[in-house]
């Protein structure tokens, strides 16, 4: 049977909270693809800042508030908040609204699928061999707490003619459990031989329907 739901938006609702927030029916098409937007330019633009998350709020049609949930928040601020100023500037110009950005640093980097996902693009990108890249992330995710990771890896690995996937998967990964507190990421590394794309799944336990998540396990 394939697995082909997305793990978040699966339990959005229930044990995962919407990364934006907003109602309004007439503008729903133009805030959707604003948003996409404003998240494509932040995570190009601190790609190595480690951004797990962009949390977008509206409470006025030219209001907009943005959290930005990074492990390297240094990077966004800058130097005396200079750099998070002109991040506010470039996103007023490039949206036309007031907007506000605030930072929120994350506790546990190693148990946030996206940033996983993201070591491990960083690696293969470094010529790393994928497998053994692969294995290193999982024993470190598993170090922090996590009860589960998985991990898979689809493209021309090690530049070979046929395309192919490598998957490995250490603790359990419950994906049909919708209480399960299950993050996903997905990242592409960029290698000369063409894109190699990164999926990961991580597993932090269980919890009741309703309560809200994070910042991960906390010990």
């Amino acid at each position: 049977m394939g697995q082909k739901i997305h793990p978040i938006g699966f339990r959005v609702g229930v044990t995962r909270k919407w990364i934006s927030n907003w109602y309004n029916p007439k503008l729903a098409p133009e805030y959707i693809a604003e948003d996409k937007r404003v998240r494509d330019l932040i995570g190009e633009r601190y790609s190595r800042a480690a951004v797990a998350e962009v949390n977008i709020e509206r409470s006025k049609e030219d209001r907009i508030s943005i959290i930005i949930r990074s492990a390297r928040p240094g990077i966004i601020i800058g130097r005396g908040g200079s750099e998070i100023q002109k991040l506010q500037r470039t996103l007023e110009d490039f949206t036309g609204r007031s907007v506000k950005v605030s930072i929120t640093e994350v506790e546990r980097p190693d148990l946030e699928a996206v940033l996983v996902s993201q070591d491990v693009a960083l690696q293969i990108e470094g010529r790393m061999a994928p497998a053994r890249a692969m294995k290193e992330v999982i024993r470190r995710v598993l170090g922090a707490g996590a009860e589960g990771v998985k991990l898979k890896v689809s493209g021309r690995l090690g530049g070979a003619d046929i395309a192919r996937s490598i998957t490995m998967l250490e603790g359990r990964v419950p994906l049909q459990t919708i209480r399960a507190d299950i993050d996903y990421g997905f990242t592409e590394a960029r290698t000369k031989y063409g894109n190699i794309g990164v999926k990961a799944w991580v597993f932090c336990g269980e919890q009741t329907p309703g309560k809200a998540r994070r910042d991960r396990v906390r010990k």
